[in-house]
Formats: structure tokens, C-alpha cells, sequence
């Protein structure tokens, strides 16, 4: 036996059996108390102890869990649990290199200072204390363990190629649950453990391991803390964790905790990583594999000794700062925060009000946030459990019922198990405290029976997620099968030993046709191996991939990078199309519904983002009467209305109707009525690919290039066309809607009925040459009258003999203006110095005069549009013909939408002189005399 009071640290790498030495030295006395980290590692030491001793003389204290019976004899806790001034023989703490955790290494330090054994104290853990415990317990003495077999590194391995009785570590659900999914597609299974998972829930995953029905297992690093299983290689998915503050890079010790976990006892065991996890470093491979690691030289401690007077004087004294300089302050803790958020309750310092209230509210922050939802929900649920033990001295049984049968529900999934076992955590850590409750027995077998019951459900629903029994025992069976190994390449070419024999597109296998009889069947066996758990790896990579992978073409293909996934099909609404799914039957139903869903929800949100105006506008409520109906009718041709097909509806707009379809960015042009937004290429594109859906259309028309102003009209195109690709047709091109509208305004002004040319301008705009223009707009409904005449220069010009000839040299100078605008003739002309002016060669100019034919038919006749009206509308509506000078011969003009009537800008023609000598002018004089 050891001498009274002897303090040992036994001190090594993992697998040195020092757990199991510290329970034999315990059980060589008559009393004694061990401290774990784990709440599953104090379940699995304390089955341990009671198989050996019985269930009569060994304690259970965790902060969930509470069995103690009447003579107790041995103490397993976790080591926040740990009671204090039991005065047991025997005392020892596991993984005491924890004192320098931020979260809770000032527990461990807590219990390194001042817990004690009155015969003997042992603490466990890493070789890197030894300085550490040397300089503040100077009275210890050290043990050193060896590791009982060898651990090596195996570098970078892919999750395919992992062997049997492996442990893939991850450090988030996330990572753990996508992990555990490959594992079932590629190896039959896995089981899971993690840290949060109940005892219950963590053994009888733990047993499907450990009897074999699966050879893997995926674990955070929960594992790396004392469990004992079968493991000979630990594969790292990620060497970064998220500590509760901030993404961190693991240390080479802590790497080293989790990796020793792979051998047991005299079995060497291996360790690497795989996935995304970069292949670890030389020198600290090296040091996981001889134990060198860098000494812990400070401590994480918080004040022990507390004032519990007032509530101020209680967080003061837990801000203390520590005196000795292996000794930092602890970060403030969740319990901490909880305290200083009821000191700005004013009901809970009016609570706190003596040294009792205080202690009281210690106790009740002191419960963890198991939920994890948010600090205030958890600070909110401390006061009111706070003012129910102040007041009424317990938690009410009713309160207590609701909030646990709220809880108790077998039915979810995965993550909904998870969180219910979390909140149950809560009121079995609630019933576990003394004098908390009203009946302590029936509140711990209650909050136990459910946390039973959902451990029990989660455990079903891991096993039947993560764990595929038929493909576990057909891979047992086949295991001679395993030489003839099948692989897909990132291009998806599919090979089985080396031999190409397909290639997968997309989410189709395209077999190879050089193969056959025996080989062929034998080859495609093999190769619905490797596609298997391919397909579903590529449908979680495409269901996870960005809207910008995925594209749609022209004639309604859904794509994904350079592979066809599907296609657009009609739906109920032309905005709301549905999707065909290009998937083989050998991929699953599970990977085609995955498949569809992401494709709906990229056409889904695609319509939404291109065609956001229109939606808008069909869901304005305060659009009523007309203008909703109008606005039905915009959403119904997707944001492009010819005039002619609504001028009664257009007629029939009154000017607040007008005014409020206006906000939504719709433009009621002279020829087109439509939304300017949707023009351009991106809605226009897929704008005709959902009208083509809609119309049944066999081969689908393409956008024209975006850039365009006038596009070829074409011969064969599907009526209607035209409107819904941004354009409209008018003799041998097609001129962009905007476009037109824009020279209709150029027009208005223009003396239609006398006749008028083509000014620069309107040439600029649409990128027409001046036979091209003529052809346009003889579309449009106007005569178009060619013409030659001289073109005139340059030059001095000499005073006015007569009104003709006024007149002539004013029409000379409008012509000369009109020319100068153009851009090949910006420049002055020069005139010529060489030669006399007489002996140059004239230029011939060509012009058009256009006027205004009446209708809309033209020399050519018209394009017609849908609904049979004529190209521009085929009626004298609104908007239908040029105003201005000459715009209708006789009646009230058609007036605006907007701004003042259009008048003459010219000042009236002089009269001619009348000749006297003439005899017709002579009575024409007369007549006037009389008049």
C-alpha cells in the first residue's frame, strides 16, 4: 500500500492502461472517488467497477445521471461533478492535461490544487504536465507509462480505399453525418459516436461496431478521451475545430489523443488523414508517433473560494485574478455570463438579496446551456427556474410535466432526436439536483424513461440512415470479388482494372458496346459497384452546387457544367415550369428526387430573379378594377403586349390606372406596350424558352444576339415570336421594341401627310442605311418616294432675287443641315480651288420622302402578329399613327399620353407674286376682290 497522503501523477501517450491502473488502486481500498472528463467515459468505467464489485457499493454522478446507493463505497463522476470533503481513501483524475482547456481547464485545475485522497491521489494524463505539476505540487511523485504497442502514420487515404476497423474522425454533426452517408453507399455502414449522444444511444451504436455488423466507425473527437474499441486505424476528415470562439488549427498533442485511440493493448495501430484534410506535416507526424510534444506551461484557473454576501461580491470574487504565473484567468465560462446577466435583472437582485439567495442563484447558473439555442432563451430559463426555487422553495410538478411531456416524442428525424435529447438533458440535470423537486425519485425516473426512449429512437434512425445491412452482408459475400476493383475518374470514365468500359455523363451510364456475353455482364456488375455510391456522390455535389453551374439552353435543357441533368417541361403556369430529370434507373429513387428538387429550385429562383418586375406587379394588391385586369394580361404574355392587341383595353385606362402600372416600370408605347427591364438578353432569353413551353413548340426559336437593334425578320418563325423576343418585324428586319419607340417619338414631330426625309438621327438609332430605313418603315404603314437630286456644296450663296428662289435656298440649306449630321460627311466641305466650279461633275444625292399611307400594310403588306391583327396594331387607336403636322386630315386628333399637343414648327409658306400679265391670274385676283 502507499503511504498516507502520497500524490503520484501517472503520466504517458495513450494506450498505457492508466485508467485501468488507477481502478485497480482504487479498488485496493475501501473508498474512493475517480473524476472523468466524459459523461460516456464515467458510464463505461462505472459498468466496469460494477462488474466487478455490484451495482450496491458504486456511485454515478454526472450532471444528467444520479445513482448513489445507500452504502456507497466507490464514486465514478465526471469532474465538474465531483463532490467535495468526502474524505475518500482513494482519489484520482483522468486527463488532467485538460487543466489547459479555455472551456474548462479551471475545473481540472481546480481539482489538481485542492482535491486530495486522505491515503493516495493519482493524476492521469499527458506527459506534457509533468513540469507543470512538478512547479505547483511539489510533494508529487511520477509515474512514467509506456504505450503498450506502436502507432504509425499511413499518410492520405481515400474513403474508398479505407480499410476495415477503422474510426473517421470529424469535428462538426455536419461532417460526422455526410461521413457516415458515404460510408453506407461505399461500405455498407457505419456506426456513430459523438459526444452529445446519450449513453444509451453511444453503447448501442458502439456494439454494432464492436460485433461486427460494421466495420467503420465515425466519431468527433468524443472518442479520443479513454474509449476503448476495436480500432485499428483513425482516418482525420479535417485537421481544424471549431472550439466555441473560433476555427483553430488541432495542436500536434491533441492530434496524438485521438490518433492513440487506433491499437489496443498489444495491437499496433495506424493514423492519416482523408477527404479534404491536407496530409499532415513531417515533424508532427514524427512527434504523434515518438509522444514529443510541446510542455503545457500555463493553466487555465478560476477562484475557488467565493463570497456569496452579495450578488456583486460573488462575481468579484469569480474575477479574481490568479497570483501564481503558471496560472491564467479562465475565459469567462457560460455560468459566469449567466450570472452577470440576472445582476441586470431587477427582479432577480431583488431575489439575491442575502448570502442564501446568492448561493441559491449560483447553483441555478451553474446548470449547462445543453441546448445550445441562444445565451439569452438559456439566461431567460435560469430566472424563471430561479424565482420558482426562491420563492416556492421547488420547481412546481406541473411546470415540471409540461416542459418534460413537451419533450417526449419518439417521432423526427435525426436532428429532431438530437435537439429533444439536449432539452431533456436540461430537466434530468434540474431532477438530479437535491431538494430541487417535489418528488426527486419520480422526476429522475421520469426525465431517465424519456431520455431512454429518445436515445432509443435516435439509435433506430442512426442505424437505419447510416447503416445499410443488405449492402453490408452482399459486401461480405462477394468479398472474392473485392480483386476486381471498379473506379470512376473525375471525367467519368468508368474502368474496372484499368479497362475502360463506360463513361458516366451527367447522371447517365454510357455503357461500352465492346464488350460482351459473359464479360459484358461480369464488367457491368463491377461497374454498377463503383456507380453506385458515385451517383449519390454526385447528386449530394450537384445538390450542394451553386446556382452559376447550372445552366439552361435554348430549347429548354437543364445543365450542369458540360452534361445534360434534364430538361423544362410545361407547366400548370407559363412562369412556372416543371423539370424531367435525365437519370438511369440503377442511380435510385432516392438520387433522382434529389436530382429534381435541386433543378426546380434553380428554375425556380431563375424565374424568380429575371422576371422579379412582373411578379411584383402580379402581386400589387392595390391594383384593381382595369388595371388589374391589364395587369393580368401583361403577366400573362410575360411582360411584352403589341399595342393592336389591347387597344380597347389600352383606350379603356384611365390616367390613375395608367399611373400605377406605370410604377411597376410598364411603358405604354405607340407600338408595343411593355416593361423595359425585360428586355434585356438574360429575361429575354428564357422568356422564350418558357413561351415556347407554353405553346407546345417542337423546336424552340433562339433569342436574337444580345446587342442588336435590328435582327433579320426571318420567313418560318412561329407566330408571335417577334413580340416575345423584344422585337418587332417590319419589312425585311426586325427593329427592337425600345428602339421603335424611340424613333416614334422622332416621328411624331414630323410632317406626315406633306412628307418628310429621313434625318440622321433616326438613321443613328437604328443602325439602318437609308434603303434599309425605306423598308422599315414602309413596314410601318408609310409610302416611302424615291428620289435623285443634285447634292449641294458648300458655297458662298448670293442674295435672294425672288421668293422662289428663297424658297429653294432654304430648302437647300435644310438639306445641307441634315447632311451635316451625318457622321461620314461631320467635316465642311471644301470647295475646290484648282478648277473652275462649272467644269466639276455634279453629285447625285438619293433620298426617300415618306408619308403617311393610311394603314399599316405598306407596299409590302404586313407581317401579322398574333391574334390576326396587322403588324403595328391594324387600328387607327391611340398611338397607332405618326401625329403632328398632317397626322389626320379632317376630326380631332388622337391626343398624347402624356405632354402637349404637337404643332407646326415651320413658319407658313409666303405666297407667290401673282403675274399681272397672266389672265388666269388676273381672274384669280378678281375672285379674291370679291370674296
Amino acid at each position: 500500500m502507499s503511504l498516507p497522503g502520497r500524490i503520484t501523477a501517472v503520466l504517458g501517450p495513450t494506450n498505457t492502461g492508466k485508467t485501468h491502473y488507477a481502478i485497480e488502486r482504487m479498488l485496493g481500498y475501501r473508498t474512493g472517488i475517480i473524476g472523468l472528463p466524459l459523461r460516456l467515459l464515467a458510464r463505461e468505467v462505472y459498468d466496469r467497477i460494477v462488474a466487478v464489485r455490484g451495482p450496491s457499493v458504486v456511485a454515478l454522478v454526472t450532471g444528467e445521471e444520479r445513482i448513489v446507493p445507500p452504502r456507497t463505497q466507490y464514486w465514478v463522476c465526471t469532474v465538474e461533478a465531483m463532490p467535495e470533503g468526502m474524505g475518500c481513501d482513494f482519489l484520482a483524475i483522468d486527463e488532467i492535461q485538460l487543466c489547459a482547456d479555455p472551456e474548462r481547464g479551471h475545473v481540472f485545475t481546480d481539482r489538481l490544487l485542492r482535491a486530495r485522497g486522505t491515503h493516495e491521489t493519482l493524476f492521469l494524463g499527458s506527459d506534457t504536465m509533468r513540469s507543470t505539476i512538478s512547479a505547483l505540487v511539489p510533494e508529487a511523485g511520477f509515474m512514467r507509462r509506456e504505450r503498450m504497442s506502436t502507432l504509425s502514420y499511413s499518410g492520405s487515404r481515400k474513403i474508398s480505399r479505407m480499410q476495415p476497423r477503422s474510426a473517421l474522425v470529424g469535428f462538426s454533426v455536419d461532417n460526422v453525418y455526410a461521413i457516415a452517408e458515404l460510408l453506407r453507399r461505399q461500405k455498407g455502414g457505419a456506426a456513430v459516436v459523438m459526444g452529445a449522444l446519450s449513453p444509451r444511444t453511444r453503447n448501442a451504436q458502439v456494439e454494432l461496431y464492436q460485433n461486427g455488423d460494421v466495420d467503420y466507425l465515425v466519431a468527433t473527437d468524443a472518442i479520443g478521451m479513454g474509449l476503448n474499441l476495436d480500432i485499428d486505424h483513425v482516418a482525420f476528415s479535417s485537421t481544424v475545430k471549431f472550439d466555441g470562439r473560433r476555427m483553430r488549427a488541432l495542436a500536434p498533442n491533441e492530434l496524438a489523443q485521438i490518433a492513440g485511440r487506433a491499437g489496443r493493448g498489444m495491437s499496433h495501430g495506424t493514423f492519416g488523414v482523408t477527404g479534404e484534410a491536407r496530409p499532415l506535416a513531417d515533424e508532427v507526424a514524427e512527434a504523434i508517433m515518438e509522444h514529443r510534444f510541446t510542455p503545457i506551461r500555463k493553466l487555465n484557473w478560476r477562484n475557488a473560494r467565493l463570497e456569496f454576501g452579495t450578488l456583486d461580491a460573488l462575481i468579484r470574487s469569480l474575477e479574481v485574478p490568479p497570483k501564481d504565473e503558471l496560472l491564467v484567468k479562465a475565459r469567462e465560462a457560460d455560468d459566469l455570463m449567466a450570472l452577470k446577466t440576472m445582476q441586470q435583472s431587477a427582479e432577480a437582485r431583488a431575489r439575491a438579496s442575502d448570502a442564501q439567495s446568492v448561493r441559491l442563484l449560483w447553483d441555478v447558473c451553474r446548470i449547462p446551456d445543453f441546448r445550445g439555442i441562444s445565451h439569452a432563451e438559456h439566461a431567460s430559463l435560469i430566472e424563471g427556474i430561479f424565482g420558482y426555487l426562491h420563492e416556492k422553495g421547488q420547481v412546481p410538478d406541473d411546470w415540471m410535466a409540461r416542459q418534460v411531456k413537451r419533450i417526449d416524442r419518439i417521432a423526427g428525424d435525426i436532428d429532431t432526436l438530437s435537439k429533444r435529447l439536449a432539452y431533456i438533458r436540461t430537466w434530468t440535470y434540474v431532477a438530479q439536483r437535491n431538494g430541487w423537486v417535489n418528488d426527486e425519485n419520480h422526476w429522475r425516473g421520469e426525465t431517465r424513461a424519456v431520455e431512454d426512449r429518445l436515445s432509443d429512437a435516435l439509435h433506430a434512425k442512426l442505424t437505419e440512415k447510416f447503416v445499410d445491412r443488405r449492402t453490408s452482408v452482399l459486401l461480405r459475400r462477394l468479398k472474392q470479388k473485392e480483386a476486381l476493383l471498379a473506379e470512376v475518374n473525375e471525367n467519368g470514365e468508368v474502368t474496372v482494372e484499368g479497362e475502360f468500359v463506360g463513361r458516366l455523363e451527367g447522371f447517365r451510364f454510357i455503357a461500352d458496346k465492346a464488350a460482351t456475353g459473359q464479360e459484358a455482364k461480369t464488367l457491368k456488375q463491377a461497374s454498377l459497384q463503383a456507380l453506385a455510391p458515385q451517383f449519390h456522390l454526385r447528386a449530394d455535389r450537384f445538390y450542394n452546387a451553386p446556382d452559376t453551374e447550372i445552366d439552361f439552353t435554348e430549347q429548354g435543357g437543364l445543365m450542369w457544367g458540360e452534361f445534360a441533368v434534364g430538361k423544362l417541361v410545361a407547366g400548370a403556369d407559363a412562369l412556372k415550369p416543371s423539370v424531367e430529370v435525365f437519370v438511369d434507373d440503377e442511380a435510385g429513387a432516392e438520387v433522382t428526387q434529389k436530382v429534381q428538387r435541386r433543378l426546380q429550385h434553380f428554375i425556380d429562383r431563375k424565374v424568380a430573379a429575371l422576371f422579379e418586375p412582373l411578379l411584383n406587379l402580379d402581386r400589387d394588391e392595390e391594383l384593381n378594377g382595369l388595371a388589374r385586369g391589364f395587369a393580368f394580361r401583361m403577366v400573362e404574355n410575360m411582360g411584352v403586349l403589341p399595342r393592336g392587341d389591347v387597344a380597347q383595353e389600352v383606350k379603356d385606362l384611365d390616367q390613375d390606372a395608367r399611373g400605377a402600372l406605370r410604377k411597376h416600370g410598364i411603358r405604354f408605347g405607340q407600338f408595343t406596350i411593355f416593361m423595359p427591364l425585360l428586355l434585356k438578353p438574360a429575361p429575354t432569353r428564357l422568356r422564350l424558352v418558357l413561351w415556347s413551353l407554353a405553346n407546345g413548340l417542337q423546336e424552340f426559336p433562339e433569342a436574337p444576339p444580345p446587342g442588336l437593334v435590328t435582327v433579320p425578320a426571318g420567313q418560318s418563325l412561329p407566330q408571335g415570336y417577334h413580340a416575345m423576343s423584344g422585337y418587332r418585324a417590319a419589312g425585311e428586319r426586325a427593329i427592337r421594341i425600345d428602339m421603335l419607340e424611340r424613333l416614334a417619338d422622332m416621328l411624331r414631330v414630323e410632317d406626315s401627310r406633306g412628307g418628310f426625309e429621313a434625318k440622321a438621327d433616326m438613321l443613328s438609332i437604328t443602325g439602318m442605311t437609308l434603303e434599309q430605313f425605306a423598308d422599315l418603315m414602309q413596314g410601318l404603314g408609310y409610302k416611302a418616294e424615291k428620289g435623285e437630286r443634285a447634292k449641294v456644296k458648300q458655297a458662298a450663296v448670293a442674295p435672294v432675287a425672288d421668293a422662289d428662289a428663297a424658297e429653294a435656298s432654304e430648302d437647300a440649306a435644310a438639306v445641307a443641315d441634315d447632311a451635316a449630321e451625318k457622321t461620314v460627311e461631320a467635316e465642311a466641305v471644301e470647295l475646290p480651288a484648282a478648277e473652275p466650279e462649272a467644269e466639276a461633275a455634279p453629285e447625285i444625292e438619293v433620298f426617300y420622302t415618306f408619308t403617311w399611307a393610311g394603314n399599316r400594310q405598306g407596299n409590302r403588306g404586313p407581317r401579322r402578329e398574333r391574334g390576326g391583327q396587322p403588324q403595328g396594331g391594324g387600328r387607327r387607336d391611340q398611338g397607332d399613327k405618326p401625329r403632328g403636322k398632317g397626322g389626320k386630315p379632317k376630326g380631332k386628333g388622337p391626343r398624347r399620353d402624356a405632354g402637349p399637343k404637337q404643332f407646326q414648327a415651320r413658319p407658313p409658306k409666303k405666297e407667290k407674286a401673282i403675274d399681272p400679265d397672266n389672265p388666269f391670274a388676273a381672274a384669280l385676283m378678281g375672285l379674291k376682290d370679291k370674296g
